[in-house]
């Protein structure tokens, strides 16, 4: 027993060693199959603000380029290249507006594809990065940097150092770097045509200078110098007693000292690219006064910065449920998956008013009901619109921007109001707490909706980048309200100066030093940092529901009747519809010979039984057959029940008010199926008008008492060729009113009364004979 125990162990044992085995040689077999797209994806896309490199256009990028790049080597195999792909990320938001002087790079060297660019440049390591000088020759190899830095600042100081030991020409896309002196600052304005140079006054081993004078590159009407502090008549005269400080001089020659939360580049960078006149190369700046008086663009509403609007997020859900969502005429699978999740956050956290709420939750009430994977946009529609009449609920139509406005009707609008919608929704279900919010609700929310809904595909592919990056990693309310403030700049950084970018409202990292200049602080080394304590408080502050402000909004009640008018015009009109319909049909019913020749032959070919019946041709030169022009009007025409009258191409005429003859209209159909008869057997059978009303079938339907159709009885019966039109006159004149049934039935009821009454006559004259015969007897 005990050696039979330990067999099933050994047993036991050996096949968990075989799974494992097999797990893990499924493991890696999966992983060498994906390794090949991995390789090929990379660690760095375009949105990245990184050029990727391939054999295809690495000799165009490198070599003969005004600008200079430093380029990095790496394998996506590779640990070390993994976890310096975040730095070499940062770097590149970072010296952004560097890019007319100096660019970022990288080569996967993992591609096959790309192992010979890889060679060609000696790279036998990874990571390696090398430095390419603006105008570098075809073959050139580049500089390596050895030992370089792993952070932001080290790399970006190596950067600007390379760039100053150009040797050759100067590029004309890189700004001087070397200092000013006194003669340069007294001659500046004569010799450039700019507002203001700006002076940044440091020490020898300050890099701010630079930084501060590439990060303005991009900007037109200002000049950035260095100049050190050993100037000292320049130091005297600009009044100068810190290091570093910044000093703007125009070509009035006036000079103020520029004012700053904090003495350091992002600060001095940030108040210099907003100074009035100080725009994007390329970007004409409308003034705000212009755009107020100018009645020809889209009206101005001023607003304030550090509040949000109602009208915004209103504008929003409008623009997203009766806009966006209008292009997809059904909606099923994971989009109405993505629909539930977005419309379900809207009913539980939008902090809008009562008659919105009830809008939102009646329609979140009506998609949780729906069981079937898919749903017409025009059922969701009517339950948006409140055509159930819902009291108290509606969802203004239109959009009306306000905090939310751009200079141009192209500008900001809609993607900035779905940005403030879902800071305001994490905030409000931070608000709430975590018994009723899950940390990821609102998030999952906003990502279904982008990835389902948002028109704009390339934004949404980005933003799913960004949500598969670090989402998953939100594990509190608070969590989810950073990471989409965080991810918000992020698409900030790589829009700054784009074409969808409006002068009025630069892309910034917000919020600015002016709305929160407790949220912006300083490291040792001197690079901008978020105070992470007090970037929480402003958000939570900012997009509190007691905080949004009701401007511009159409009032309720207005927005009720509206409503109600408008459900009431689109009822009366679908009704209008169906009463022109219903009229035409019933003109169509009481009318059937109006229908064109065209119809009636169609028709005849779509009823089975008078074909089937009608076995051949009448006989040519038959006495009675229907002309070749004679409008079938013999024939037995199809209840309405039977098939549908055709509308179409029909001609409508006024109703008469006529008594139709069915008795005549009867005998006449049994003259010309009698004829028909007669010419295919040659017989003639008489039968008696009763005999006739014998074999007549009747119907009743709802009441109604309805012939059937005379063409589906058999021909086994023979009728008179030429009927007594006599008899057919007076029995007309006495059933007035009457059916045949209700003639027949009253003269087989006269018929057995009589009978009765005969019997009663016999039966007592028989018992009086009887009584008689007694009586006489002795």
């Amino acid at each position: 027993m005990a050696r039979r125990g330990c067999g099933a162990t050994s047993c036991y044992t050996t096949k968990t060693k075989l799974n494992s085995f097999y797990s893990f040689l499924c493991a890696f077999i999966t992983c060498v199959s994906l390794c090949p797209v991995l390789c090929e994806a990379g660690l760095y896309t375009a949105s990245d603000q990184v050029i990727v490199l391939t054999p295809e256009n690495v000799d165009s990028t490198l070599f003969n380029n005004t600008a200079a790049l430093l380029v990095e080597f790496y394998a996506t195999w590779c640990g070390h290249c993994i976890a310096f792909s975040p730095v070499w990320k940062s770097l590149a938001r970072d010296i952004k507006e560097w890019k007319p002087a100096v660019d970022l790079a990288a080569i996967d060297c993992a591609n096959e594809s790309n192992r010979k660019v890889c060679t060609n440049f000696g790279i036998t390591g990874y990571p390696s990065i090398k430095f390419f000088h603006a105008y570098s020759s075809i073959g050139s190899r580049g500089l390596e940097v050895r030992g370089f830095s792993r952070d932001v600042r080290g790399l970006r100081q190596y950067i600007i150092e390379n760039l100053e030991l150009h040797t050759e020409a100067w590029p004309p896309a890189c700004p001087p770097l070397e200092t000013a002196s006194e003669a340069e600052v007294h001659h500046f304005f004569p010799a450039n045509n700019v507002k203001y140079l700006a002076l940044v006054f440091e020490n020898k081993k300050s890099y701010v200078g630079r930084e501060v004078t590439l990060d303005l590159l991009q900007y037109e009407n200002i000049a950035v110098r260095r100049v050190l502090d050993t100037e000292t008549n320049l130091v005297s005269r600009f009044g100068v007693t810190e290091f570093p400080s910044c000093y703007l001089y125009d070509s009035s020659g006036n000079i103020t000292r520029l004012k700053v939360l904090k003495e350091a580049r992002t600060f001095y960078s940030y108040a210099l690219q907003r100074l009035p006149g100080v725009v994007r190369t390329g970007k004409h700046q409308t003034p705000i006064t212009e755009l107020i008086k100018n009645s020809t663009l889209q009206e101005w509403r001023p607003f304030n910065k550090s509040r949000v609007y109602m009208s915004d997020l209103e504008s929003a859900l409008h623009y997203s449920l009766r806009v966006e969502l209008s292009s997809h005429t059904s909606i099923s699978g994971d989009d109405l998956i993505a629909l539930k999740k977005y419309i379900n956050v809207l009913a539980k956290y939008f902090p809008g008013r009562p008659s919105v709420k009830s809008a939102l939750q009646a329609v979140d009430s009506w998609l949780q009901s729906q069981k079937g994977t898919e749903i017409k946009y025009s059922d969701f529609r009517d339950v948006l619109d409140n055509v159930v009449q819902t009291s108290d609920a509606v969802l203004p139509e239109g959009v009306q921007w306000v905090g939310c406005q751009g200079s141009q009707a192209r500008y900001r609008g809609y993607p900035c109001a779905v940005w403030t919608l879902f800071h305001v929704l994490t905030v409000q279900a931070k608000e709430m707490g975590s018994t009723v919010s899950e940390p990821q609700e609102v998030l999952l929310a906003m990502r279904g909706y982008v990835s389902s809904f948002f028109g704009c595909r390339p934004c949404a592919t980005h933003f799913e980048a960004m949500a598969a990056e670090s989402m998953d990693q939100v594990n509190s309310l608070s969590g989810a309200v950073i990471w989409l403030w965080s991810r918000h700049n992020r698409v900030n950084n790589r829009l700054a100066g784009d074409l969808s970018e409006d002068p009025h409202f630069p892309k910034i990292q917000w919020p600015s030093p002016e709305l929160c200049p407790s949220c912006h602080g300083v490291t040792i080394i001197g690079d901008h940092n978020w105070i992470k304590d007090e970037v929480p408080q402003f958000l939570q502050n900012y997009f509190s529901s007691s905080r949004i402000l009701n401007d511009y909004l159409q009032d309720e009640t207005q927005a009720l009747i509206q409503q109600r008018n408008r459900l009431t015009a689109a009822r009366m009109e679908k009704e209008a519809g169906r009463g022109a319909d219903r009229r035409a049909r019933d003109i169509f019913d009481n009318n059937p010979a109006d229908e064109p020749q065209e119809e009636e032959e169609e028709e005849e070919e779509e009823e089975p039984t008078f074909e089937e019946q009608a076995v051949e041709p009448y006989p040519a030169g038959l006495e009675g057959a229907p002309g070749a022009d004679q409008a079938p009007w013999e024939k037995p025409q199809p209840l309405s029940s039977q098939r549908k009258p055709k509308i179409v191409g029909m001609k409508l005429r006024e109703a008469q008010e006529d008594i139709v003859d069915l008795d005549y209209f009867v005998s006449q159909h049994y003259k010309a199926k009698a004829l028909r008869a007669a010419a295919m057997s040659g017989v003639v059978r008489r039968r008696s008008l009763q005999k006739k009303e014998d074999v007549e079938d009747l119907q009743f339907e709802g009441g109604w008492r309805v012939k059937r159709d005379l063409g589906s009885q058999e021909e086994n019966f023979g009728i008179e060729p030429y009927p007594r039109a006599q008899s057919k006159h007076w029995m007309s004149l006495l059933s007035v009113g009457f059916s045949r049934l209700d003639v027949s039935l009253c003269v087989l009821l006269y018929l057995l009364s009589t009978m009765c009454l005969l019997a009663m006559y016999m039966y007592f004259k028989l018992r009086i004979k009887l009584r008689s015969a007694k009586v006489s007897l002795p």
